[in-house]
């Protein structure tokens, strides 16, 4: 297996994993309020803006180009995290768990056009592809078992 071939199959893996993890989770308790001030219903909205942010920097990546345009920054996490959520604050639980469903396959779609050579473990196209996917997956559906396990849920 090609090494981006292993990735896209280990963000497949935790995409079910994080999805099992939301399993059963009815509105109210994803609008629970218990990762400093975000609920499940914000990670899910966290998730699904990192998607959509980091599809544009993919297609740059696939046709050559350098994947950050210049004037933007990703430095301010935190900013970029409360923008994703702000925008998402009035949807419903089933609107947002909808759009994770469409962004994670729009991102998957999009990491699979980058060229195999730029799949290197290290190098920006793995970085970025396993930074918004397996990676960011695993760490938020750890959190949200945990969270249901402390709560009984």
């Amino acid at each position: 297996m090609t090494p981006k071939q292993e990735l896209l199959t280990r963000a497949a893996e935790e995409y079910r994993a994080l999805q099992a993890a939301l399993q059963g989770l009815n509105e109210a308790r994803m609008a629970e309020v218990w990762l400093g001030s975000w609920s499940v219903k914000d990670v899910v909205a966290h998730l699904s803006g990192w998607h959509r942010e980091m599809i544009p920097l993919l297609e740059r990546l696939a046709r050559g180009e350098k994947p950050v345009p210049a004037g933007v920054s990703y430095e301010d996490v935190d900013a970029w995290n409360a923008r994703f959520v702000a925008a998402a604050r009035d949807r419903s639980a089933a609107e947002l768990l909808l759009e994770l469903d469409a962004s994670h396959e729009a991102f998957m779609r999009a990491a699979a056009a980058v060229p195999e050579e730029r799949f290197q473990p290290g190098r920006t196209a793995w970085r970025l592809v396993d930074g918004t996917s397996a990676h960011h997956y695993r760490e938020h559906a750890e959190q949200i078992r945990a969270w249901r396990a402390a709560r009984g849920y």
